[in-house]
Order: C-alpha cells, then structure tokens, then sequence
C-alpha cells in the first residue's frame, strides 16, 4: 500500500483551535487540520510553513510536536506529523478549503473529522485532562 507523508497544523488562536472543511474529493464535507504532503528534501516544518501559506495566505510558526498520525485509508496509508502552531503573520484566508471554523476544546467534537484527524482530536482532548 501506498505510504503519504504529510503535515497537519493545529493552530491555535485566543484558547481556540482552526478547522477546515474539505470541499473536494472521496472525503468532501469532513473536516481536517490543514496541511499537506511533505516535498523531498523538506523538514516537517518546512513543509508545513509552505502548505499553510499556500492554503491560507497566513504565515504560521510550529510550536510543538503533537503526535505522528498512522491510519489506513482504503486507498492508501497516512503518515501525518502533527504540530501546534500559532499564527506570526495575516488571518488565515480559505484558498483550498470550502469553509473553516474556530472551536474551542470543548467543542472539538461538533465537526465530522475525517478518520485520522478524530485521533489527533482525541489526543489534543486527552492532553487537555
């Protein structure tokens, strides 16, 4: 099976954390820390300061790693390094995404998540506890 190395943003902002919806493909309509694949030669970082400014115009900083994600899609194998982020520089501008949303942690559970972010939600809910 196909292995997919990507990255994941959990940033926060004000004791909320930033969602997007997917408005495109298998997954339409779930929800997702926004990210993308990581690019030869990138650092998890690295990838991730790039996909968020191509997603949402923002420029974000990776504050502290959260957990690697390893899920089995039908289609292929996820590998997702998770990162709490805050935001240095703009609003996030939805560019890719068909909406987005700002929840705090006890809300967290309001969105349909797609499978492999529901396990970093219920980590960020552990931590929380």
């Amino acid at each position: 099976m196909k292995t997919i190395r990507v990255v994941a943003a959990i940033i926060h902002k004000d004791g909320k954390i930033f969602a997007t919806q997917r408005g495109y493909g298998a997954y339409k309509d779930y929800w997702e820390f926004p990210g993308g694949k990581i690019e030869a030669g990138e650092t998890p970082e690295e990838a991730l300061i790039r996909e968020i400014k191509e997603e949402l115009a923002t420029t974000i900083r990776p504050e502290r790693f959260v957990m690697t994600v390893e899920y089995d899609y039908p289609e292929f194998h996820l590998s997702m390094d998770c990162f709490i982020c805050s935001i240095v520089e703009g609003e996030p501008e939805l560019l890719e995404h068909e909406s987005a949303c700002w929840l705090t942690m006890g809300h967290l559970r309001d969105v349909n998540w797609l499978p492999a972010d529901q396990l970093v939600v219920s980590r960020l809910l552990d931590m929380q506890s």
